[in-house]
């Protein structure tokens, strides 16, 4: 069995996620998602989808980043 690297649990079932030159064993999505998913530079979400960009900035949506003073960014249409 492998052991959670977000809540500890050790669980038969865990899996590996690779991003990049990222590694971690998890339990759950969940907890992959807690421990992997990028935070929003405005709310600070997690961000679950593609999120938009600007420069080394992630935001969960073209408004978050409107907010942040970046008037150039926008949802996908």
């Amino acid at each position: 069995m492998a052991t959670c690297e977000t809540c500890g649990n050790d669980y038969d079932k865990a899996f590996t996620v690779v991003m990049g030159d990222r590694r971690g064993v998890f339990d759950s999505f969940e907890c992959a998602a807690h421990a992997m998913a990028p935070v929003c530079a405005h709310c600070k979400c997690r961000i679950l989808g593609h999120g938009v960009e600007d420069g080394s900035r992630i935001f969960c949506c073209a408004n978050c980043a409107r907010m942040a003073g970046h008037e150039q960014l926008v949802d996908r249409v």
